[in-house]
């Protein structure tokens, strides 16, 4: 057991104790390729691991737009964001959260980020919705559209789906967490006199989980000054090869926290080569510089990717930490 510290190298050497420990009896391993399934070994929280069929599982889908969404330029399955139904059992209203797999705004890791995640919010009695939003050649903000009519969506049909809609939290993997803390800092209250009823629905999340979150699009923060090309490309394939300055910093999440940004929950690993820990680290002190509830973890080890990481000797610890975070906050283990 080793205590996992936070190394701030822009802030010379500045060392944030995590307040938590994770076993290290090895070096972490690969994350599984983006778009494979993880294997689900036995979970180390008190919920069980996603069991090994989690893929095949047929949830229902719906729609976020039942007339085609704003701006698609086609008809194809790519065109229509859709939201995939994973139900929690027993009486409700239970707690919800969206899920938003990774993928570098090119693609979505829709099994280990995405339907393995959801069964296991179920262990928790959690209703969990799978996103799966548009890609490049979309560019912003039709990504954040689509996850503002998910939030506003599911907030909407509470009732039909027993669902609390005073405890509904978005969740996103790698770019994913990009969008998930875009949606968590770029929100509204609803248009009251919209004529569409999900419309009049606020898009503010009632909480944030972030797994080795694209943050940021600043040099400073990524150490490098091709910050398209940075965190797998995300920033070109969510804004194309030539954004305006301002767009870059409007998107750099760590830059828009305020006291209204949701608590938030952070996991990341201090190896990742993809998406460089700082990110995490400069949204986490945003996030407490405003008076924003936020717990971040940083293991020593552990590659990009992963999904819930289950099986590994270290960063395996963070669902149980996210599960203790979870009930602390009253998000889960109540009833109303």
């Amino acid at each position: 057991m080793r205590t996992i510290r936070i190394v701030l190298a822009a802030a010379a050497c500045l060392l944030i104790a995590s307040g938590m420990r994770a076993q290290a009896s090895g070096a972490a391993p690969q994350a599984a390729p983006n778009g494979a399934a993880a294997t689900a070994p036995a979970a180390r929280g008190r919920g069980p691991a996603p069991t090994s069929n989690a893929s095949d599982m047929i949830a229902p889908t719906i729609p976020l737009w039942e007339n085609g969404a704003p701006g698609a330029t086609g008809d194809t399955d790519a065109d229509k964001p859709t939201l995939s139904i994973f139900r929690a059992a027993g009486p409700g209203p239970h707690s919800a959260v969206i899920v938003a797999p990774g993928g570098a705004y090119a693609h979505l890791s829709m099994t280990y980020e995405g339907r393995d995640v959801a069964t296991w919010l179920n262990s928790l009695g959690v209703t969990a919705f799978v996103l799966r939003y548009r890609l490049t050649p979309y560019h912003y903000p039709i990504e954040l559209q689509d996850a503002q009519r998910a939030i506003r969506l599911v907030r909407a049909r509470a009732a039909e789906f027993g669902i609390d809609p005073a405890r509904l939290g978005m969740m996103g993997f790698s770019a994913g967490g990009h969008l998930t803390s875009t949606a968590g800092t770029h929100f509204d209250a609803g248009n009251a006199s919209a004529a569409d009823p999900i419309d009049r629905e606020s898009s503010r999340p009632d909480f944030l989980i972030l797994a080795y979150p694209v943050i940021s699009f600043q040099a400073s923060t990524l150490g490098t000054p091709d910050v398209l090309r940075a965190n797998g490309s995300s920033g070109r394939n969510l804004l194309g090869d030539n954004p305006e300055p301002k767009l870059l910093d409007e998107l750099s999440n760590e830059l828009q926290v305020t006291a209204q940004t949701p608590p938030t929950f952070i996991y990341h690993c201090s190896t990742d080569r993809t998406v460089p820990v700082a990110s995490s680290v400069a949204f986490y002190l945003a996030l407490h510089k405003a008076g924003v509830p936020a717990e971040l973890h940083i293991f020593e080890e552990g590659a990009h990717g992963g999904g819930l990481a289950l099986g590994d000797p270290g960063r395996g610890a963070w669902p149980m930490l996210l599960e203790n975070w979870l009930r602390g906050r009253g998000i889960i283990g109540q009833t109303k």
